[in-house]
């Protein structure tokens, strides 16, 4: 089999010569892989993640794999996370916590240790019933092709054998392993489709992993010309301005457009019928916003506008006294006293003190905030003024206010409140100055 990975990894393009980061929790797939490697004499390392699921035997896993590494003198890295409370605070099923937790860990580890891939232990079988879910939640030709053998780092060395091969393979040369026993449940909907689905699919079809892989090797070309169009799609109407990134509108009129479009959202957490929402979209009024996980889509008139979310920013105490202040990435620099004398630069607020609180509020504006725009006597609400003022809806969100005692005496960088302007009365004035990064 050893012979088998080494065919397998040089037709995928793999550098065999590179640091392999090999994920390893100590179950049957990944010690064969580990014991694979070791004696192709590869350059790796181990990285075991203990996901505290399993309470005392996660951590014998843990130590099983370090035991190994110890005697084989590899390199072992290790790390542990509360999935359950990570899972609970993100809104993400156990599966989505774990995934999102070890390739965090692993980007991390390989940055620091200089591995040019992460592998995974993935087998035939693994990317079958990946298949079979896919096609049960509707996804399209990539779903049913399972899962890659190759995406940007992460490379899958064993999808050429099937766990039959690997058990076969593990009992001949001795290869120790543990049993996670949460495989042997239905309650995970990939333990349902291998239990349930794939046995009574093999009556039909008692080869069906080989047919499953010949289906594959037929998709590849389909998929690579798919790959090459869609590229060249995104050459011709993607621009990225640092975190900015703009699709033309030009390039929804394209035939195929969503295929392009879906494959394009998909990097950045949109899911296919969000993708399909956003061309239906599009072709009416600019402002419709849509949100995945990471980013936020707005639909403005020439272009979508892709933009990354801002966390979730607290709310900063503002004395009113000379000082310096930040809220993200943006910094406020407050003077008092300062001459009474009005500015017209949009990025300066010179208020009355006299009408001011003696600690001010700086925050990130929220729909139904309302003020006095300078010059008028009737509020108007914020989410109003900013159209008014064109600012791109890919910065709405990162818009601020100041406020006093809950009035907003300035939406910060653009306008102060009528009520905290200088008048001829004026004794004293406080002067916040934006610095923007």
């Amino acid at each position: 089999m050893s012979e088998q990975l080494l065919k397998y990894v040089i037709q995928l393009g793999i550098d065999v010569h590179a640091r392999i980061l090999l994920a390893v929790s100590g179950g049957l797939d990944s010690m064969v892989l580990l014991r694979l490697c070791h004696t192709l004499k590869f350059d790796v390392g181990v990285a075991h993640v203990n996901f505290k699921l399993r309470g005392v035997e996660s951590d014998q896993d843990e130590q099983f794999v370090k035991d190994w590494c110890t005697h084989h003198n590899v390199p072992f890295f290790t790390t542990s996370f509360d999935t359950n409370n990570y899972a609970i605070e993100h809104g993400f099923s156990i599966q989505m916590a774990a995934r999102e937790l070890r390739y965090q860990w692993f980007n991390q580890v390989m940055e620091t240790h200089q591995f040019k891939y992460v592998a995974t232990a993935h087998h035939l079988n693994d990317s079958l019933e990946t298949a079979l879910l896919n096609l049960t939640r509707g996804l399209g030709v990539e779903g049913i092709a399972g899962i890659a053998p190759l995406s940007g780092n992460r490379i899958r060395p064993l999808l050429f054998a099937t766990r039959a091969e690997l058990e076969t393979y593990a009992a001949a040369h001795q290869v120790a392993w543990r049993e996670d026993r949460s495989n042997q449940t239905d309650a995970y909907q990939r333990n349902l489709i291998r239990h349930r689905v794939i046995p009574e699919l093999k009556k039909i079809n008692p080869s069906l992993e080989q047919s499953f892989a010949a289906m594959v090797a037929r998709l590849q070309p389909d998929l690579e010309l798919l790959n090459a169009e869609v590229h060249q799609w995104r050459q011709t109407y993607t621009t990225v301005d640092k975190d900015l990134v703009k699709i033309s509108k030009a390039g929804l009129q394209r035939p195929n457009a969503i295929a392009c479009l879906w494959r394009t959202l998909r990097t950045y957490g949109f899911n296919q019928q969000q993708a399909e929402a956003v061309l239906t979209a599009s072709a009416g009024q600019a402002g419709k916003v849509f949100y995945s996980a990471t980013h936020c889509l707005a639909i403005d008139r020439e272009a979508l506008v892709i933009s990354p979310l801002m966390e979730r920013l607290p709310i900063i105490s503002v004395p009113l006294a000379s000082g310096n202040y930040q809220l993200g990435l943006n910094k406020m620099e407050v003077e008092v006293p300062v001459l009474p004398q009005i500015v017209n630069e949009a990025t300066v607020a010179n208020l009355d003190v006299e009408k001011l609180a003696p600690i001010l509020t700086w925050r990130v504006w929220q729909p139904g905030d309302s003020f006095f725009p300078l010059g008028m006597n009737q509020p108007k609400k914020v989410s109003d003024f900013l159209i008014d003022e064109k600012v791109p809806v890919n910065l709405k969100n990162r818009v601020t206010v100041l406020e006093s005692n809950g009035e907003i005496v300035w939406v910060v960088g653009y306008r102060i409140d009528n009520r905290f302007k200088l008048t001829k009365i004026t004794r004293q004035a406080a002067q916040f100055r934006l610095i923007q990064s």
